[in-house]
């Protein structure tokens, strides 16, 4: 929130999403306290709802060639530097790793009067169930004798904001769902301390800031309100994005030049109105609004994924009879001129319905559009097929993956943006396969590693101010970390999750029910798939015993984490997950395999089946491998069988390519085929009626058109071997380009006749591999390659 300025330097974007961690840290700020001090306000309750102003003016003889500070807040901050938004964060954590970033605001600065500004707040008891939280403080620390003169101390002064309070609190009942991404901003700018960030502001009416603690350092401290850590993922990327389109008015016309920033829209006085405007696609981003004059008018902004009609969503692209319901903020108008209104936290968004009241005087909303944010990946990665539908299921697919991506992985960006191991797993790889930057799975599989409860297990999802514990979400997270032992050749980064993944491993050993060689009752939630059949996403015999699903999960874990161990020179351990795994795999078989049906069933009773036991069963191989193509074939076209959602067809894809089936994926895509056509622009939760529109556990394609339909997938640690396997299947042409530790490997394959192919392969020069066409392999060597069968 703040005055506008029409002219925002271009290198701010820039600044944006360069990565903090290249900037140097002083080595003595690593270690033990920092000098400078956690401020906050005097006189107000430190755990609840409230926003503050941080300001520190000082003076420079020149401007500086560097100026490097570190900065961090609860619950988060926006810094600006002499009225220039800089960054915001900090990246979410928890508080035994409180992550703080790292900036050089020299490029701000300038000789004589500066200033340093933070709006801090603290959501409280609203605050959004991915942010943890200790209470409200700031805390900004220059990197060295240069810059020590800004750390914040009692010289800074601090101004708390009564203008603000939350509103949309009760988007999960009103929506009927889980919903808790925190509030939303109702905001009287005749209460804002307008221009507050700007130097030549007037603070004489602010507090001095209480000086509260002083800074702990990760492995420092004895009396810790927070622990500090460098931040260790870029800065957000943040730009402007225009929404593209009026769909519906009422009660006024917006002129065509509105939308495009050229022409102001004016609303007279006395006068209700609504504008249903359409992104055209789905979004995540700041939404700023711009207005003038109209004292006491309220502008609400109401955000939806799709509209509602009396049969739910429909196709996202109609609007007669439906209606938008969602979060929202309020703004009511104090009569300034070029009034910007920004809400604290990121939005999502197809629609945006603005709904305006004026009261005696006319206001102008001068302008509004989107600042796009999100994680900074840049897509390296190319797919091409001579089917060009395809195309478009890719570029869904990219935006899905996209807009669930921030300072964490997010299961969905509407409504929980909470980072979960079974959605992360395979977000983590298309990020690998498409744009080569590990720095978020990094941080996620650090995320799950913090996050352990004493039993061993991971927290089904974390960050997060609430418990909750998924089993099976444990054995993912162990799979993520096999996943980046495969792709990546950071050993000591991997090996330091060893001892926590056989904590997840022994818990699941203690549960074995030895009379059946299955797992036995377990606790917590034991969640595998949105099945319909699955209530609340449990399988049968997951809490009473004696599930063949998780029991195979469990398997196919304790077989990735025997090549880890052994690749670790961890020989027991390897040998004892490898005894474990053979035992319940035969178990599994001998209890729930139904030779009649040609299926495995869901428990030993044999009275419920689903796709899920099969798809594990040919996965782990506890399905012997004569049969594992019948069993597939019934998995794909049985209709009695309770079916995989769109995530775990994700597994589904996998154990096609176990059974030697990969050759149908290309005619399994139909499900995201039609959400294409039912107007969906990023790919959703569930099959409809869904909640969630944008969920990236449903981006998978971009996963398995490299790693599948051009069959490029790791064939040693670290990706120091290559095996490409094409599954075409009725493509007659593909070609991928996909990012590698050594280069990048591209792969173009063209059918000859009924069973020949064309492939050219180019690989890192220091890279081998094999072909494999048919059943017959080919030797691959670095540099490029055309091989004609």
């Amino acid at each position: 929130m703040r005055l506008l300025a029409f002219l925002l330097p271009f290198f701010v974007l820039l600044f944006m999403v360069a990565p903090a961690q290249q900037l140097p840290v002083n080595s003595a700020l690593l270690k033990d306290h920092w000098p400078a001090s956690w401020i906050t306000c005097p006189d107000v309750p430190l755990r609840g709802y409230g926003i503050y102003h941080f300001r520190k003016t000082f003076s420079l003889p020149q401007k500086p060639a560097q100026f490097i500070v570190h900065v961090t807040a609860d619950n988060r901050y926006r810094l600006f530097v002499n009225g220039t938004p800089v960054c915001n964060g900090p990246a979410r954590g928890d508080l035994y790793n409180w992550y703080f970033e790292t900036v050089d605001i020299a490029p701000y600065l300038k000789d004589g009067a500066n200033s340093i500004a933070a709006l801090v707040w603290n959501m409280g008891e609203e605050a959004a169930v991915a942010q943890i939280s200790n209470q409200t403080a700031f805390v900004l620390q220059g990197n060295g004798d240069q810059e020590k003169l800004v750390n914040t101390n009692g010289s800074w002064k601090v101004w708390q904001n009564k203008a603000y309070h939350a509103c949309s609190q009760d988007n999960g009942a009103r929506l009927r769902t889980y919903m808790v991404i925190g509030p939303g901003d109702s905001v009287q700018a005749a209460l804002y301390p307008w221009q507050w960030e700007q130097t030549n502001y007037n603070d004489e009416q602010w507090l001095p800031a209480r000086r509260l603690t002083s800074p702990a350092l990760m492995g420092y401290g004895t009396d810790n309100m927070w622990t500090l850590a460098p931040r260790n993922i870029p800065l957000m990327e943040e730009t402007q994005q225009r929404i593209n389109s009026v769909r519906r008015t009422n009660g006024i016309q917006v002129p065509d030049g509105f939308l495009q920033g050229k022409q102001g829209l004016t609303i007279p006085a006395n006068t209700t109105v609504s504008i249903l405007l359409d992104q055209t696609f789905n979004t995540v981003a700041y939404p700023e609004l711009i207005a003038s004059e109209g004292k006491g008018a309220t502008i609400k902004l109401t955000y939806a994924e799709a509209l509602f009609g009396k049969q739910g969503k429909g196709n996202r692209n109609e609007i007669d009879g439906k209606q938008i319901a969602g979060n929202y903020d309020v703004f009511v108008a104090d009569g300034g001129s070029k009034r910007l209104f920004r809400p604290l936290w990121l939005r999502t968004w197809r629609y945006v319905q603005l709904d305006i009241t004026t009261k005696e005087q006319s206001l102008v909303v001068d302008d509004l559009y989107g600042m796009y944010t999100g994680y900074p990946f840049v897509q390296k990665a190319v797919f091409t097929s001579n089917d060009a539908s395809l195309q478009d299921i890719w570029n869904v697919g990219w935006r899905t993956a996209r807009l669930c991506a921030g300072e964490t992985y997010y299961d969905c960006p509407y409504y929980e943006q909470l980072q979960y191991e079974g959605d992360t797993r395979i977000q983590s790889l298309i990020s690998l396969y498409v744009t080569g930057d590990d720095r978020l799975m990094r941080k996620a599989l650090l995320d799950f590693y913090y996050s352990r409860v004493p039993e061993g297990l991971t927290q089904g999802r974390y960050p997060s101010n609430r418990l909750q514990v998924i089993p099976p979400f444990s054995l993912f997270w162990v799979s993520m970390v096999y996943d980046y032992f495969m792709h990546r050749r950071d050993e000591q980064f991997v090996q330091q999750f060893l001892t926590a993944a056989e904590g997840v491993l022994n818990w699941y050993e203690q549960h074995i029910d030895s009379s059946r060689q299955m797992l036995g009752p377990m606790k917590w939630w034991n969640f595998t798939d949105w099945n319909k059949a699955f209530p609340n996403g449990v399988p049968d015999g997951a809490t009473n015993g004696n599930s063949s699903v998780i029991t195979l999960q469990y398997v196919y874990t304790l077989q990735q984490a025997a090549e880890l161990f052994t690749y670790f020179k961890k020989m027991p351990q390897a040998e004892r997950y490898r005894k474990i795994a053979a035992s319940l795999s035969k178990g599994a078989y001998l209890a729930c395999f139904d030779a009649g049906k040609s299926v495995m069933a869901n428990t030993p009773e044999r009275n419920t089946f689903s796709q899920h036991a099969s798809i594990m069963g040919v996965l782990t191989g506890a399905i012997p491998a004569a049969q594992r193509q019948a069993v597939m074939r019934k998995v794909l076209y049985d209709t009695t069988l309770s079916q995989a959602t769109f995530y775990y067809r994700f597994y589904l894809t996998l154990a096609l390519k176990k059974a030697e089936m990969g050759q149908l994926y290309y005619s399994q895509l139909t499900p995201w085929r039609d959400m294409l056509k039912n107007g969906l622009t990023t790919f959703a939760e569930n099959p409809d009626p869904t909640r969630s529109d944008c969920h990236a556990w449903s981006a998978s394609p971009n996963y398995d058109f490299l790693a599948t339909i051009c069959g490029i997938t790791p064939a040693a640690p670290g990706f120091r071997k290559v095996q490409v396997k094409p599954q075409l299947g009725e493509l007659q042409q593909a070609t991928g380009k996909m990012p590698h530790p050594d280069g990048e490997i591209v792969v173009s394959l063209e059918k000859k006749g009924a069973q020949g192919v064309q492939a050219e392969i180019t690989l890192p020069v220091a890279v081998t591999g094999s072909f494999i066409w048919n059943g017959k392999t080919f030797p691959l060597k670095g540099g490029h390659q055309v091989i004609r069968l």
